[in-house]
């Protein structure tokens, strides 16, 4: 089987699983990277109530709809093809109605996510890269069972790949998770005054 579609099966065999067992991923706590609780200042640390776990699979299952879409900088549709941070604006758009900012760096200092653990990831979590020497230049989405599915870089399609892959573990800077809508409510209207 050629690596496309062992990925493709990979990443099916997860979001059928997410359906079925109710996101019962396991922590991924042999993963290593920079990112951890505290890397964003500007991302909730408390223990505001997040997304439900069939919301991030709701996520996830959208996002598999995308495979193979070709990357294109400044992408958000279907139509135009993605980046990084348009493939999960619009994600979160479609499947949770969350509004995210349109850079991977506004995403991961949005106040409507909350700052999570590598070790706590849950399918539907974004999760931060730095691939251009910015702590926050790439973004994707947490599907479950050591992957994640994003839209890499200008001549490839979006695809899921290993948090575990060298390249991706040691770019690794953090991860966030979305608050429900009352809570980012109230974390977001003090910094509206």
């Amino acid at each position: 089987m050629d690596p496309h579609a062992r990925a493709l099966a990979a990443a099916c065999s997860v979001a059928t699983g997410l359906l079925f067992a109710g996101c019962a991923a396991m922590p991924d706590s042999h993963l290593t990277g920079r990112g951890d609780a505290n890397s964003a200042p500007a991302a909730v640390r408390d223990h505001a109530p997040t997304i439900a776990h069939e919301r991030g699979s709701e996520v996830v299952i959208a996002a598999m709809n995308f495979l193979d879409q070709p990357y294109r900088r400044g992408g958000q549709s279907l139509h135009t093809g993605f980046d990084c941070s348009g493939f999960t604006r619009h994600l979160y758009g479609q499947a949770l109605g969350i509004a995210l900012p349109r850079s991977a760096d506004e995403q991961a200092r949005f106040a409507g996510l909350r700052t999570v653990a590598r070790s706590e990831l849950q399918p539907g979590d974004l999760v931060f890269f730095d691939t251009l020497r910015r702590m926050y230049s790439h973004v994707g989405i947490y599907v479950g069972d050591g992957r994640f599915i994003h839209a890499p870089r200008t001549g490839a399609q979006v695809r899921v790949e290993s948090l575990s892959l060298p390249y991706w573990s040691r770019r690794f800077t953090g991860a966030r998770r979305a608050l429900t809508a009352a809570a980012s409510l109230a974390v977001v209207a003090p910094l509206r005054q």
